[in-house]
């Protein structure tokens, strides 16, 4: 099996997430107002991770398939779309969570779990449009130093972003994952990412997933 790469993975854990947000919201305690914050403050990474890694693809990896001018234009347009609307099913489950955080009722619950269905179903359809026809342009082009120009421009970021990211990515990620960051970043870096700047995750996050 190939190794995965850093958007696989950050695809993986997109997927992870929607599953148990989804199973979450479907068993949600009726009148339990502590876990709907929960479940609050858990989605905003989910939110923010996936936002800046939409902008950073549409500012980095679009323009530099566009300009190797083998991919048809109309595949980055779709891709730059499907963004779009990802966005805005991603501010659609926000919005269904804050009024879960208002009204934390089981109804309420199955009403956000119905639109973060959705948005799921939104996201799946462009990870794999992504996946089949745009990774593997890419894949042929990971060792060539304009590629390795644009994974530069992807790892710039506040630190707590990535630390952040780190701790979002390994918490719930599957052996491939794992075995996959620990070849690509050095296990020095992965702490200190992920124990240090990502700190507030294993805080405030993590523990959602594990009551």
């Amino acid at each position: 099996m190939a190794e995965l790469s850093m958007n696989e993975i950050i695809h993986s854990a997109v997927r992870r997430d929607f599953a148990r947000f989804e199973a979450a919201l479907r068993s949600f305690p009726d009148g339990d107002s502590r876990r709907a914050r929960q479940l609050r403050r858990a989605w905003e990474t989910v939110d923010r991770q996936l936002h800046h890694h939409h902008q950073s693809e549409d500012a980095h990896v679009w323009p530099y398939v566009r300009n190797l001018g083998v991919a048809d234009p109309a595949l980055l347009d779709a891709m730059e779309s499907e963004h779009g609307a990802m966005a805005s099913g991603l501010d659609a489950v926000s919005a269904s969570l804050d009024t879960l955080v208002t009204y934390p009722t089981a109804a309420r619950a199955a009403a956000a779990g119905d639109v973060l269905a959705e948005t799921a179903r939104v996201t799946e359809r462009h990870l794999e449009h992504e996946e089949t026809e745009v990774m593997p342009i890419i894949t042929e082009r990971v060792e060539t130093p304009e590629w390795k120009a644009v994974e530069k421009q992807l790892r710039k970021g506040p630190l707590s972003l990535s630390g952040e990211l780190f701790a979002w990515l390994q918490d719930g990620g599957d052996p491939a994952t794992h075995e996959a960051l620990a070849r690509t970043v050095p296990a020095p870096v992965r702490f200190l990412l992920s124990k240090g700047f990502g700190r507030s995750y294993h805080r405030e996050v993590a523990p959602v997933w594990r009551t």
